[in-house]
């Protein structure tokens, strides 16, 4: 962590593909991953380091809950065809998964949101963990503006649960300026997002919202906007 103020101060007024090459050669591209939910910003990420004939290097993963939309699916098919990647893929212990069902239930995570938690913290959590142990950072693509709990969000952070960097290239994006990204790049996207799906998790947590709403309103919509995070984000303190 002891560089961490020397890393803000490096990327500060960095665009986000600046802060990419930043990242990747602070780093290296062993050292470093895109953990990929293929959001929109995600994917904006992924194709901005495997774009063009001189791609850089740098691993990609995704954590496969287990509950996805189809639309997921697709649009993941479609980015490995679209970036020459195949991506690193995490898995839930099925054993976990099943301890957990058995004792609350498939639908678990309405009741409470203790049980939403340890039902993520199975999922996606627990997986994460085993890989984010094998790199010194990690890229997301979270944006300030996505909700109350990621106001603060800086480009570069210190993750103190897993103990490495968090690299948020888009931390200053709007919503628009990542849609405007993904079309005119001609970017595969899920095509939830045309059926008001602003944020796009795991299919019983996610629903279609409107224009005038929060952006992850339609996630976990029975919950407070201060719950609203799965633990794969819990907020660093800024020092």
């Amino acid at each position: 962590m002891k560089n961490l103020k020397a890393y803000i101060a490096q990327t500060t007024g960095f665009k986000a593909d600046r802060i990419l090459s930043w990242a990747l050669s602070t780093f290296g591209a062993k050292n470093i991953a895109i953990a990929s939910s293929f959001s929109a910003e995600d994917q904006a990420l992924t194709h901005m380091v495997f774009r063009g004939d001189g791609r850089q290097s740098c691993r990609v993963f995704t954590l496969d809950t287990g509950r996805h939309f189809q639309e997921t699916y697709d649009v993941w098919q479609k980015s490995e065809e679209a970036f020459k990647v195949r991506y690193e893929v995490c898995f839930p212990a099925s054993v976990e998964v099943a301890k957990l069902i058995s004792k609350e239930g498939p639908n678990l995570f309405y009741a409470s949101i203790e049980n939403r938690k340890a039902c993520c913290a199975a999922r996606k959590t627990n997986p994460l963990n085993k890989v984010l142990a094998t790199v010194d950072a990690w890229i997301v693509g979270l944006r300030a503006e996505q909700a109350v709990t990621r106001s603060t969000l800086g480009p570069v952070e210190w993750d103190e649960v897993h103990g490495i960097y968090r690299i948020s290239p888009l931390y200053n994006w709007t919503e628009e300026q990542v849609f405007t990204y993904v079309h005119e790049n001609a970017v595969p996207i899920s095509k939830l997002h045309e059926r008001g799906f602003r944020s796009i998790g795991c299919a019983p947590c996610t629903r279609a919202i409107g224009p005038n709403d929060d952006v992850r309103a339609g996630r976990w919509w029975w919950e407070e906007p201060e719950h609203k995070e799965c633990g794969l984000h819990d907020r660093p303190k800024r020092t």
